[in-house]
């Protein structure tokens, strides 16, 4: 076991560095060739942030190991609502100041839905995974589209404005997107290795590990990137972070795992984890809504949040350790 636990640690520390200078390659390079701000954030910033999750579900699926993929995605957007927002929050309240960010939250509900839709007859299929590959592209136009009608003093343009790097050549953002590239799917292997060795040596589901473990690891640049944009008073960077990747963990990650590997869903993923994910969400879209014009994310809401996320997590643990 603790060979497993080596390989999960090395591929986490892969994983963290690996999708910094993927983010930071993708992110430059589109600046220079002259992409707005704002619609680099939306779509190749939102994308490049779940790059660990879309890879360690690839080498999962390729593994014959399906049920780590879609524990890893289900698992992710919990713990980004639950554990990410929550103890960004507690250390600093995040006001939800901008409207382009407000428009997003709907479309996170709605890919939700979407995915329990498709989970619903406890078969994953490839047309399944089409679909969502599909929803995926349809997103991406949307948001394309939303980032180019937003207004320029919209926070969350302000604060991609100033985090998006502009003194990086178009050589060393290359450079930087396929070493972050290469060390994500090194990363990814290590993860997937250490993990399926873990869930043997317990005895437990591959879709448990993916869902505490492999999730919680993967989540660890979002929870760096929410602490740190928050504390600079980057609010709508901050959530804007959770929430388009979110979005891209189900449609992407499942649709790969789909498209790749078919699988039965474990029952626990319709009876529990499926629904917990969404009542996540369906709590952060209350608490973010703007009932009086002042729609912030309190520190006693980010602790309400963390309290349910250790509860979810300790609960899985005792069931199945």
């Amino acid at each position: 076991m603790l060979g497993d636990i080596g390989l999960i640690v090395a591929g986490l520390a892969l994983l963290i560095w690996g999708a910094d200078r993927f983010v930071h390659g993708a992110g430059s390079g589109a600046r220079n060739l002259g992409v707005p701000p704002l619609l680099i954030g939306l779509t190749i910033v939102a994308f490049a942030t779940s790059a660990p999750e879309i890879l360690v579900s690839a080498v999962a699926a390729i593994g014959g190991k399906p049920g780590l993929a879609i524990g890893n995605a289900i698992g992710s957007n919990i713990v980004n609502i639950g554990l990410v927002l929550g103890v960004t929050a507690m250390i600093r309240p995040i006001a939800l100041e901008s409207a382009t960010l407000r428009r997003e939250m709907p479309a996170l509900l709605a890919v939700s839905l979407l995915t329990v839709s498709l989970f619903l007859d406890t078969y994953l299929s490839r047309i399944d995974g089409v679909v969502m590959l599909t929803g995926l592209v349809i997103v991406m136009i949307w948001l394309a589209r939303l980032g180019l009608r937003s207004a320029a003093n919209d926070p969350i343009a302000m604060d991609y404005d100033a985090e998006i790097p502009s003194d990086v050549s178009m050589t060393m953002a290359i450079v930087w997107l396929v070493v972050g590239l290469l060390t994500l799917l090194i990363g990814a292997e290590l993860l997937v290795g250490g993990a399926v060795g873990i869930a043997k040596d317990l005895g437990v589901s591959e879709v448990v590990i993916g869902i505490t473990i492999v999730a919680f690891g993967t989540s660890l640049p979002e929870l760096a990137v929410s602490l740190v944009s928050a504390l600079k008073g980057e609010y709508g960077l901050a959530i804007g972070n959770i929430v388009g990747s979110n979005i891209f963990n189900l449609l992407a990650v499942i649709g790969v795992a789909a498209t790749i590997q078919p699988a039965a869903l474990a029952p626990t993923v319709l009876s529990l984890h499926i629904f917990v994910m969404v009542a996540f969400t369906l709590v952060l879209f209350a608490m973010t809504y703007d009932y009086d014009g002042k729609a912030k994310l309190s520190r006693l809401e980010g602790t309400a949040l963390l309290t349910a996320y250790i509860a979810y997590g300790s609960y899985v643990i005792a069931q199945n350790i």
